[in-house]
């Protein structure tokens, strides 16, 4: 049997909505708080924000029950015993992490703590953050003894988000004593004993009742560097495959082969050996940057997470290239771009290389009609207006008449195209994947010039290899 907690969680975000609706999944009692009153109305009504699998359904089971929804922070704080900070830690001045909305909400929560509580970063913050928001709760007038903070990074991915939060590697959490963990090993409990995988209506995943989630107790800064770390290593896995996929394609290999055979030793693992346009989202990039300055701020030269950026910028001029390369000019040519989201799963275009790509493709003066199934929308706000930009209702449409079709986003969709129809479809059949979701021989016998990422180009037998790329 669940021993309940009652849970106050701050932000509705990517990660305050999808541990809200877990804990609730998981027997506890939540209050999600948000300052948006517009979006507080919406998830009020069963309204989802965000496009995350899992989610809407969970939310519709526990919504009015297990969880509600407030803009009333300090009556949240009052009735609950955990409180969990998930506001945005955006990239601040020179790689920084700006927690200037963590500092406005612990300022806010200390005007509402009127009994013990305990207070856990759930945000991705730099290491010491607890050793601020301590101080924080000090100045604004809360005695020690009235609080303790935890440091519980996430790690979930978007797409799978709430999988990855119900079914985790691993929970970190950072308590400096056996009070405050107690009471997170009370809210975790149902995975970690693994009653929660035996309950009707349970999401399905790696875990189970004989094979529980595991949770490992470290100090509040070894939590806070472990986030950082993780991110950091698979952001390099990534730059690293693509340095490689570079050289594989000068001389002449298949990146995809090396990968499988890297991938073989168990030592470093398959995943995030996918060579492409390099990663993007909401927290690679600005947790590699806020690891940096962290460092830099203890005077520790970490120079490989300077090269780990500059590769993954320069992949996306490497594809922009080959873009050129395939097409000689790109003003008034007429381009299919297929995603427009940072990954496949998710409608997140924060640092998203196909929008990067498709801001360079119309600035030189390439007509672009693009095509996701989840983030049209989120793209529209932040691509400029233009009469060289136009947005489809499925990829065959974008790719009507249309010069060369771009994969950016590693959709499944995108995996599985009618190939005959995609060809008639195109003025040109040629095809330039970021994502390498075919193969060269395949695409050739279906009649496309095929380019892709670290092997070599599959031409159309009509047409030929260029004898030299443009500049």
């Amino acid at each position: 049997m669940t021993r309940q907690v009652s849970i106050c969680v701050i932000g509705s975000g990517y990660v305050g909505l999808v541990a809200a609706a877990c804990f609730a999944d998981m027997g506890h009692k939540v209050v999600c708080v948000d300052n948006d009153e517009a979006r507080v109305k919406l998830l009020r009504e069963g309204g989802v924000p965000i496009f995350e699998e899992h989610l809407p359904e969970l939310l519709a089971r526990h919504l009015g029950g297990r969880v509600v929804f407030t803009t009333h922070l300090g009556e949240a704080v009052e009735q609950s015993e955990a409180v969990f900070i998930s506001v945005g830690t955006p990239q601040g001045d020179g790689g920084a992490a700006d927690l200037s909305y963590v500092e406005a909400v612990v300022a806010e929560i200390a005007r509402a703590i009127k009994s013990y509580k305990v207070i856990v970063e759930k945000s991705t913050v730099p290491v010491y953050t607890n050793d601020w928001i301590r101080r924080v709760l000090h100045r604004n007038g809360v005695e020690a003894e009235r609080f303790d903070v935890v440091s519980n990074p996430e790690f979930l991915r978007e797409g799978s988000a709430v999988e990855d939060f119900l079914h985790p590697d691993r929970i970190v959490v950072g308590a400096s004593n056996e009070r405050s963990s107690e009471l997170l090993r009370r809210i975790y409990e149902p995975l970690t004993c693994g009653s929660y995988f035996s309950q009707p209506g349970a999401v399905p995943g790696a875990c189970s009742a004989a094979r529980p989630a595991r949770l490992l107790v470290t100090s509040t800064q070894s939590a806070e560097i472990i986030k950082h770390a993780s991110n950091a290593f698979l952001a390099m896995k990534i730059s690293f495959v693509n340095a490689v996929a570079n050289l594989a394609e000068a001389v002449d290999a298949d990146i995809e082969d090396i990968a499988a055979g890297i991938g073989m030793d168990s030592r470093i693992g398959p995943g995030f050996l996918r060579a492409g346009l390099g990663y993007g989202g909401s927290c690679f990039p600005k947790d590699v940057a806020a690891f940096h300055w962290v460092a830099q701020e203890r005077g520790i030269d970490f120079q490989l997470l300077q090269e780990v950026r500059k590769i993954n910028d320069t992949q996306r001029e490497v594809f922009f290239n080959k873009v050129r390369s395939a097409l000689w000019t790109l003003r008034g040519k007429h381009l299919a771009a297929l995603g427009l989201a940072f990954k496949c799963d998710t409608d997140d275009v924060r640092e998203s290389p196909a929008i990067e790509i498709v801001k360079k493709l119309l600035q030189a003066g390439a007509v672009v009609t693009a095509y996701d199934p989840a983030a049209m929308e989120r793209a529209k706000e932040v691509l400029p207006p233009a009469a060289n930009m136009k947005y489809a209702g499925d990829l065959y449409e974008a790719a009507k008449d249309a010069d060369a079709v771009l994969i950016l986003t590693d959709w499944k969709e995108f995996a599985a195209i009618d190939l005959a129809r995609l060809n008639r479809a195109l003025h040109f059949p040629i095809m330039i994947d970021g994502r390498n979701l075919y193969k060269p021989q395949e695409m050739q016998s279906h009649g496309f010039t095929y380019v892709s990422v670290g092997r070599q180009a599959a031409y159309h037998a009509q047409e030929g290899k260029p004898r030299k790329a443009p500049a």
